[in-house]
């Protein structure tokens, strides 16, 4: 299993503030959708932290998003294992394919893959 990146999602009502604030450690906004905003390093684009206030399609704000090479293998290997799937794999308007799965300490993780 291939892990492209490892982005953490904070749940937030404060966007504007975080951006300000982030933007001080050298942070810039790399996406926002409304709901969801990603921020990232100037210097190291692969560094990301996003702010969340809802999730558009899922019942839950996940704790972490993992982006793997292969989400569909990914799934598979999950629901094998009988980790909890919190949210199914499914392809989103915003070009990824995503699931939510349960971690053994109750976190809920965003696995998903750019289509």
């Amino acid at each position: 299993m291939t892990v492209r990146r490892v982005v953490p999602n904070i749940q937030s009502e404060s966007v504007e503030e975080s951006r300000e604030f982030y933007g001080l450690l050298g942070f810039e906004e790399v996406m926002n959708h409304g709901w969801i905003m990603t921020l990232a390093s100037r210097s190291n684009p692969a560094a990301q932290a996003s702010f969340m206030s809802s999730d558009r399609t899922a019942p839950v704000i996940p704790d972490m998003s993992v982006e793997v090479e292969d989400v569909d293998a990914a799934y598979a290997a999950m629901r094998e294992s009988g980790a909890e799937i919190v949210h199914p794999l499914q392809d989103e308007e915003w070009g990824v394919r995503r699931f939510f799965v349960r971690d053994p300490n109750g976190r809920v993780v965003n696995v998903l893959g750019h289509r």
